[in-house]
C-alpha cells in the first residue's frame, strides 16, 4: 500500500509540472523585466502561518521543461498552481513556528541540471536574482527587524545557499538568522573556504547554522545532487550530530507523506534510521529498500525527493528548538 501510494504521489506531482510546462515560455538571465516584489500576487506565501520568527521559504524544481523552456513563466497558471503545491508539502514542518513568505520566481527547469554548470549557469543566476530581489524586498519591507529562518529544498536549498554566500557577511542580516535548512543540496569544504562565514549546524539548537544532508540508501549510485567524488557536509536529523555514529529509527518521530495541499496522507513512526557516509557526506538510510521509495527523476536508491518527507516530524520539532533557542541568546 505504502508503494504505491509513494508511486501515486510522485506521478501526479511530476506529470502535472509536466503538463503545466508545455505552454511555458523562455526565461534567460537577460531577460528584461525584473519582478515586482511590492505585488502580493507575486508571492505564493504572503505573511501565511504563525509564529514568533518569520520564514523566506524557496520553491524546488516543478517545471520539467518539457518544452524546452530554460526558466519557469510566472505567466502559467496551471505551473504556479504547481509551484503552491510543491511548498504546500514542506509548510507543516515551519508553520506552526513562523510567518510564512516564499515568492515565486524564474526557476531554472529541470533538464538543465544535467547541462554542464557552465552551459547552464546563466539560468541559474537568472533564477537567484529574482530569489535575492525578493530576499531584499522581504527585509526591507516586511520583516520589521524579526529573527527569520532560510529554506529551500533541492533548487531550493541551492539557491538559499546562494544567498548565503553572498549576502550574509552582513552581521545586520547574519544576527537575525534562526537557521537556514538548506536540505537537498550539497555543500562542500571548499564552500565553506570560499565563504568562511557559512557556518553548519553541530547541534539540534544552534543558530545561524546551516542544516543540510541528502538521503540515500547504502548502495546508491552518485547523482547531479551529489556527484562522483564530492563529499558534503552534512548533520544527522535525527541526533543532530555531524559524525558516522548510527541513529535507531527509534528516533524517528514520524516520516510524514504529503499531498499538494500540504495535508499529512500517510505517516509512519520509526520508518527508518540513518547516518552520515564518511566518504560522500550522504545520509545513508539503511532500513528502507529503494525499490519502495524510487522515482522517474533519479537512480534507485537517491532518495532526493523525500528528504522531507522521512524526517518530517523531527524537523518540525527542530524548527521550534531554533526558533526558541535564538530568542533565550536575546536574554
Amino acid at each position: 500500500m505504502r508503494r504505491l501510494y509513494h508511486r501515486i504521489a510522485y506521478i501526479i506531482l511530476i506529470s502535472f509540472a509536466v503538463i503545466s510546462s508545455l505552454s511555458c515560455v523562455s526565461v534567460s538571465s537577460d531577460s528584461p523585466a525584473a519582478i515586482d516584489y511590492s505585488d502580493r500576487d507575486n508571492w505564493a506565501y504572503y505573511a501565511e502561518g504563525e509564529g514568533k520568527a518569520d520564514l523566506f521559504l524557496v520553491c524546488p524544481t516543478v517545471d520539467m521543461g518539457s518544452s524546452g523552456n530554460t526558466n519557469m513563466s510566472l505567466e502559467d497558471d496551471g505551473l504556479k498552481a504547481s509551484f503552491i503545491g510543491a511548498l504546500n508539502m514542506e509548510r507543516g514542518i515551519y508553520e506552526d513556528s513562523t510567518l510564512m513568505y516564499a515568492p515565486f520566481y524564474r526557476q531554472m527547469t529541470f533538464p538543465l541540471y544535467y547541462w554542464s554548470e557552465e552551459d547552464s549557469w546563466p539560468y541559474l543566476a537568472a533564477a537567484y536574482e529574482d530569489v535575492e530581489d525578493a530576499f531584499l524586498y522581504y527585509i526591507e519591507n516586511l520583516n520589521d527587524g524579526r529573527p527569520f529562518i532560510l529554506a529551500g529544498f533541492s533548487q531550493g536549498a541551492q539557491l538559499v545557499l546562494m544567498l548565503m554566500e553572498n549576502l550574509f557577511d552582513n552581521p545586520s542580516l547574519s544576527s537575525k538568522l534562526v537557521a537556514a535548512y538548506c536540505i537537498g543540496w550539497r555543500i562542500t569544504e571548499e564552500d565553506i573556504g570560499r565563504f568562511p562565514h557559512l557556518r553548519m549546524a553541530e547541534g539540534e539548537d544552534d543558530t545561524g547554522v546551516i542544516i543540510s544532508f541528502n538521503s540515500e540508501s547504502e548502495d546508491a549510485p552518485p547523482s547531479f545532487i551529489v556527484p562522483e567524488g564530492v563529499k558534503t557536509l552534512g548533520i544527522n536529523p535525527l541526533s543532530w550530530t555531524s559524525d558516522s555514529t548510527f541513529a535507531d529509527k527509534a528516533l524517528n518521530k514520524g516520516a510524514c507523506f504529503t499531498d499538494y495541499s500540504g495535508a499529512v496522507v500517510e505517516e509512519i513512526p520509526h520508518l527508518t534510521g540513518c547516518y552520515l557516509d564518511s566518504s560522500r557526506g550522504t545520509l545513508k538510510l539503511p532500513d528502507i529498500s529503494p525499490e519502495e521509495y524510487s522515482s522517474s527523476l533519479f537512480p534507485d536508491g537517491v532518495y532526493h525527493l523525500y528528504d522531507y518527507q522521512f524526517f518530517f516530524r523531527n524537523l518540525q520539532e527542530n524548527v521550534g528548538k531554533r526558533v526558541d533557542a535564538w530568542f533565550k541568546q536575546q536574554r
